[in-house]
């Protein structure tokens, strides 16, 4: 199963890690301030990501 990783840099920001099942790194998030804010980054993913579309600026 994916999970989120919350975890604490060395400048006491926090961010999160989403990690796909077999363990290897799908994205890491921007730092917050505090870990609520990065809870709520989490949430944001968990509630976007699913229908969110790509735009390829490649082009």
């Amino acid at each position: 199963m994916s999970k989120f990783e919350i975890k604490e840099s060395k400048d006491v920001q926090f961010y999160f890690v989403l990690k796909a099942p077999n363990g290897e790194v799908v994205a890491v998030s921007e730092r917050y301030t505090t870990k609520q804010s990065c809870q709520h980054g989490i949430d944001a993913v968990k509630q976007y990501a699913g229908e969110a579309r790509v735009d390829d600026l490649t082009l």
